[in-house]
């Protein structure tokens, strides 16, 4: 099948398998002509959207321009870097016009060096998405089949096995991206309808030719930011939800520890306008609606609860201008050089280089262990007798006649001290690594992709501590609840409890939690433990 007939094989939803096809949402999402959201490119890293380019003929138009003008300047003997020229530092040497169309080849084959993990299919999806949508803004000199081809990527689920370790994040992402790249040619290993297999044998089978790399289209597709990117729109989904969770979990901790809710009046919020901690302190307030003070406890709360809406505001605030800085990178044309098809230029420069993304990821990170270190001391709070306002020790639920070798919550809040102590660790920043590589070419770079990878990682522990915290304070609750069964636990929180407690019953009896610890990481990290209801409590709180 010729290379222009690809769309002839779509499946319906654009997805190629009918359990995929059958959770995705039928109504693409449009690239090209548009900006896309971080939401959309999240949407399609966890299959829940396939893509359609747009059908705009002006847009399509100049996509074809920007290939059609780069042909004819290498038809006129002009000099471009990376399609006539060698790449990095031998820039200066010139590529024979007989060996041009076989250079694209060539660079996609000599970066198939990465190492460690491969990325997972949602990471995967969101990497292709994010080249997607930069080569569609149409000026890097590629064609219309290319951008077809990558999204036939993500509607069949033809995932590149993409190691995870091997970009300094400048030019870009070239070796992961080489894996992209690579598999578009019909060459190394992809995951497909369950298993490992050959890219050729692949399109064999989805009844199209490998593609011919045009001039400049390996470049094109590797010489950008598209793996920190995709990896960062994740984060930043995830890292928003545990901000919601952190203020549902101090609401819910400050009912299991009979504390006080006057912590959290919006007049303390108005005189210190942050508003990330202002929007924090409202979710909790809507958290713990009708909820009076008791009197005669202590007067404060100590700063775990207290202080929970100005730890948890950074966050919020944060991720203002972290989710500006990773829009705009994934909606600019971020490789080298740039072919500009209405003013036909070439520009070379340095679009390719990843700083916004780093620093977005480097401040992300700390600011979500800071998360981790909040509900690790609330836990801590919660499992001792002297801090916990009268709960039993390591909130046991055991009979009195077995509380002498039940030890409820203390493992859990050990590994949860563990998984803290390592989230903190991770918090160096990557951006401030560079080294010189290349014969000192590309000799400041960016680190942005090991910033990107370093705050996965860093959500993964936190998310960890999430879910302990959360089984944690379920239980506390219920244990309040016997001390005193009229303890009012708001409508927001009780169907929270249940919502967890379905899942993970009461420990009443010691048993091992890794299964249910699991599973509610899982839930934690796909955002599904809280929904957009809970988002908005807070709004007129």
């Amino acid at each position: 099948m010729a290379e222009h007939d690809l769309n002839d094989v779509r499946p319906a939803c654009g997805v190629a398998n009918a359990d995929v096809a059958a959770h995705a949402d039928c109504t693409p999402i449009v690239v090209g002509a548009r900006r896309l959201t971080i939401e959309e490119v999240v949407a399609i890293a966890r299959r829940r959207a396939s893509v359609a380019l747009s059908d705009d003929p002006a847009w399509r138009a100049r996509i074809e321009r920007g290939a059609a003008f780069l042909r004819r300047q290498l038809a006129a003997g002009a000099t471009v870097y990376g399609v006539n020229t060698g790449y990095g530092d031998a820039c200066v040497v010139d590529v024979p016009m007989a060996l041009v169309e076989a250079l694209p080849l060539q660079l996609t084959r000599y970066h198939g060096c990465g190492m460690g993990a491969y990325l997972d299919d949602a990471q995967t999806l969101a990497v292709i998405a994010a080249r997607l949508n930069s080569l569609a803004y149409g000026f890097s000199g590629v064609r219309t089949v290319l951008l077809e081809r990558l999204a036939a990527l993500i509607n069949h689920r033809v995932l590149p096995r993409i190691p995870s370790e091997g970009s300094v994040g400048a030019s870009g992402d070239l070796t992961p991206l080489s894996y992209v790249a690579a598999a578009l040619a019909g060459e190394r290993d992809v995951q497909y309808a369950g298993g490992l297999r050959a890219a050729r044998d692949v399109w064999t089978e989805l009844g199209v030719e490998p593609l011919t790399l045009a001039p400049k289209e390996g470049l094109a597709l590797m010489n950008g930011t598209a793996v920190m990117t995709g990896l960062a729109c994740l984060a930043v989904v995830r890292a928003e939800h545990l901000t919601r969770l952190a203020a549902r979990l101090t609401a819910l901790s400050t009912v299991a520890l009979d504390g006080r809710a006057a912590h959290f009046d919006a007049t303390l919020f108005e005189v210190k306008p942050h508003a990330g901690q202002a929007e924090a302190a409202a979710w909790i307030r809507a958290d713990l609606a009708g909820r009076a003070d008791t009197p005669g406890h202590r007067l404060q709360d100590r700063y775990s609860i207290r202080c929970a809406p100005h730890v948890i505001g950074v966050a919020r605030d944060a991720l203002g201008w972290v989710r500006r800085d990773v829009e705009n990178e994934l909606n600019s044309a971020n490789d080298n050089p740039l072919v500009d098809p209405d003013n036909e230029r070439i520009l070379h420069g340095g679009n390719f280089y990843g700083g916004h993304i780093a620093f977005a990821m480097d401040a992300l990170k700390v600011a979500v262990a800071n998360l981790a270190d909040l509900m690790d001391r609330q836990l801590a709070l919660l499992v001792d007798v002297n801090f916990n306002n009268g709960l039993p020790r390591n909130l046991s639920g055991a009979a009195p006649e077995r509380a002498a070798i039940n030890h409820g919550f203390k493992a859990v809040q050990i590994s949860s001290s563990a998984w803290t102590a390592e989230a903190l660790k991770n918090t160096m920043p990557a951006s401030v690594f560079s080294r010189s590589t290349e014969a000192h070419n590309q000799d400041k770079v960016s680190m942005g992709t090991i910033a990107a990878r370093d705050c996965l990682r860093v959500l993964e522990l936190t998310e960890q501590v999430a879910a302990a915290h959360t089984l944690a304070t379920v239980q506390a609750v219920h244990l309040r609840l016997r001390i005193d069964s009229a303890t009012p636990v708001p409508a927001p929180l009780r169907a929270f409890v249940d919502d967890v407690g379905a899942r993970s019953p009461f420990v009443a009896e010691d048993r091992a939690l890794e299964g249910e610890l699991r599973a509610l990481t899982a839930r934690i990290a796909g955002c599904e433990l809280l929904d957009r209801d809970d988002y908005r409590e807070g709004a007129n709180a």
